[in-house]
């Protein structure tokens, strides 16, 4: 079964070998957004010859192309998710990193306003949320 990604590259004329239909299919199952050296990690399970510098060209060559997304999320390293019509935006665990994905009517309707008020017509944006997870509120912090 050929993996979404491996499809985009198909689509596009891109030449696939099999260490990059391996890559195409780590990325296209990660539920997470990985950075190069899990893609890498994931990969070499599949296929032990992959180098990290095939995954980094793959992954570059593939941001290249508008398939991948790269994202920034503050921790030191490229994270990278499969570029989508569907838009969402991203809160951050700062403890964890773990990232949640979202969307919100109300974010979305705001960012349009607040466009057009300025005398813009929006054309496209990133929202990145950073946060610490809320204790339990029933606990007694007293002690």
């Amino acid at each position: 079964m050929i993996s979404r990604i491996e499809q985009r590259c198909v689509d596009k004329g891109m030449k696939m070998t099999g260490q990059r239909r391996v890559i195409a299919r780590v990325l296209s199952e990660a539920q997470d957004h990985p950075d190069v050296e899990e893609v890498y990690r994931r990969a070499t399970a599949i296929d032990p010859r992959i180098s990290i510098a095939t995954v980094y060209r793959t992954v570059r060559l593939f941001e290249e192309n508008s398939i991948l997304e790269r994202h920034d999320f503050r921790d030191g390293r490229a994270r990278y998710e499969e570029v989508s019509d569907d838009h969402h935006d991203h809160l951050i665990d700062m403890e964890t990193g773990r990232v949640i994905e979202f969307r919100n009517t109300d974010i979305e309707r705001l960012q349009e306003e607040i466009a057009r008020t300025l005398g813009y017509e929006l054309k496209g944006h990133r929202l990145e949320l950073y946060g610490l997870a809320l204790k339990d509120r029933n606990r007694d912090d007293t002690g």
